[in-house]
């Protein structure tokens, strides 16, 4: 009678190959191969203590670095203080300046400002559209036309800055709102479209999510959407989608439509939750 002999091991695994057990080492743990989450959230928290402003900044977990857009305002010096703060730093230089993307009239108007539309929202409390934190911030009444005859309707609710959206409640309630679009959320290489009353509709794709930019003056903004479409100032508080998923609210970005740029969004589902509004 064949007898089988049980051998007991630690750390060990009994392998059989060719009706002979053998040992057989299990395979080694996986040593990483960059910094850890937890390193490179404190490596965005360095970025954000340098004081450095013109920058926009993300975490690249595949890569293990901190990715930091820096605009034509950031000086040499400045450059190298960023890349001493760690060797898990990618300074990439961008061209113009990296601004809140209002100026005065255009779509929706406001004494001094001018501003887009994002959304149609609607609640119990009636219909509304959103735009950008930073316009409504600064405007109680908007108008439809640069003259200030039509009243658009009322700023009930503005978050800026670290967030930038804010909420008009329409003057007139009956008026037909174009609507159709459900929430979603912008994930990188997504394909988005962009539209503002200064430039009109652009296309392009999602570069980058959960980016924090510190905007021309030293404004910081968190949780943003990047993406490689060019906008103008006017534009904020336009529309970004992707299909039928209503995906941000533009916020700022630089350069321009004729060279191209940088633009960065506030996420539209934080407005939505924020206001408790849905889209129609």
């Amino acid at each position: 009678m064949k007898r089988t002999t049980l051998i007991r091991t630690v750390g060990l695994a009994a392998v059989t190959v060719a009706g002979l057990s053998v040992l057989a080492m299990p395979p080694a743990a996986a040593e990483p191969d960059g910094p850890s989450s937890a390193e490179l959230a404190a490596v965005s928290e360095a970025v954000d203590a340098t004081g450095v402003d013109g920058i926009a900044w993300h975490t690249d977990e595949e890569t293990g670095t901190v990715v930091v857009r820096v605009d034509s305002t950031v000086t040499a010096a400045e450059r190298d203080l960023l890349r001493e703060t760690s060797a898990a730093i990618e300074v990439r230089p961008t061209d113009g300046v990296f601004d809140l993307r209002i100026a005065p009239g255009d779509a929706i108007y406001g004494p001094d400002y001018r501003c887009s539309m994002a959304f149609n929202v609607s609640n119990h409390k009636g219909r509304h559209v959103l735009t950008a934190g930073h316009c409504g911030e600064e405007v109680e009444t908007w108008y439809e036309d640069e003259g200030g005859d039509v009243v658009l309707g009322e700023t009930v609710s503005a978050s800026y800055p670290s967030n930038d959206f804010a909420i008009i409640r329409y003057a007139n309630q009956d008026a037909d709102r174009p609507g159709g679009y459900t929430e979603g959320r912008a994930h990188t290489g997504q394909e988005v479209t962009r539209d503002g009353a200064a430039s009109g509709e652009h296309t392009g794709e999602v570069t980058a999510t959960n980016v924090a930019v510190k905007y021309d003056g030293g404004v910081s903004m968190h949780g943003l959407i990047e993406t490689d479409v060019c906008s103008e100032p006017g534009d904020s508080g336009g529309p970004l989608w992707s299909g039928d998923k209503a995906l941000g609210i533009t916020s700022g970005g630089s350069g321009d439509c004729s060279s191209g740029g940088v633009s960065f969004y506030q996420p539209v589902i934080e407005a939505l939750r924020a206001h408790r509004v849905a889209l129609d």
